[in-house]
């Protein structure tokens, strides 16, 4: 069984600013009290096609999860997990999008996430808001079997995610006001 569901947000900036707030997202030292699940980010490999302008990226994101169900607790021998993901990111400057990949590296062999991201210009006003969209998809493997126990799994996991998505949407919003604000700082201090 495969649980998935999808969540859309309505940024109201422009394309670049929600984009460059994404990029910070976990670099930005506000961001560790908020997203306190997230353990560690390093980028595997960044190129920029010279032919279509597009970046492309992957990074290495650590994250610790929340207490485990009782009987995961039993399996594993433990209360949390550590798991390791890999984030695969193309940026189309030109064409204005961002779409991001993310899937479990550890623990493929009892759980398998996907989430996919994409932030384009909102097509009722491209030039000052931004559209994201997230699609995530959670199977648990081992219980596929004992559906109602692979259920559960999937459904706790699904909230977890859709908790840990609000809180990086509340980031990447405020990095967006905070690239506001120093730009009009920036303007206003060029035309004194």
């Amino acid at each position: 069984m495969v649980r998935a569901y999808t969540q859309e947000h309505v940024y109201h900036h422009q394309w670049d600013r929600v984009t460059t707030a994404a990029w910070r997202k976990f670099t930005d030292p506000d961001t560790p009290a908020v997203l306190s699940h997230i353990v560690d980010v390093h980028t595997l490999d960044r190129r920029l096609d010279p032919d279509s302008g597009s970046l492309q990226a992957v990074r290495s994101i650590t994250v610790r999860s929340p207490p485990l169900p009782f009987l995961l607790r039993r399996i594993l021998g433990q209360d949390a997990v550590v798991c390791h993901c890999v984030e695969s990111t193309v940026v189309d400057a030109r064409g204005r999008s961002m779409e991001i990949v993310v899937r479990n590296a550890s623990l493929r062999g009892l759980l398998e996430v996907e989430e996919r991201s994409t932030y384009r210009p909102h097509p009722d006003r491209p030039e000052g808001w931004t559209a994201f969209r997230q699609e995530t998809s959670i199977r648990c493997k081992p219980f596929s079997a004992l559906a109602a126990v692979a259920e559960k799994v999937e459904q706790r996991c699904a909230e977890r995610f859709q908790q840990n998505s609000v809180k990086g949407r509340e980031v990447v919003e405020r990095i967006c006001n905070y690239l506001e604000a120093e730009t009009a700082s920036a303007a206003a201090a060029i035309s004194c």
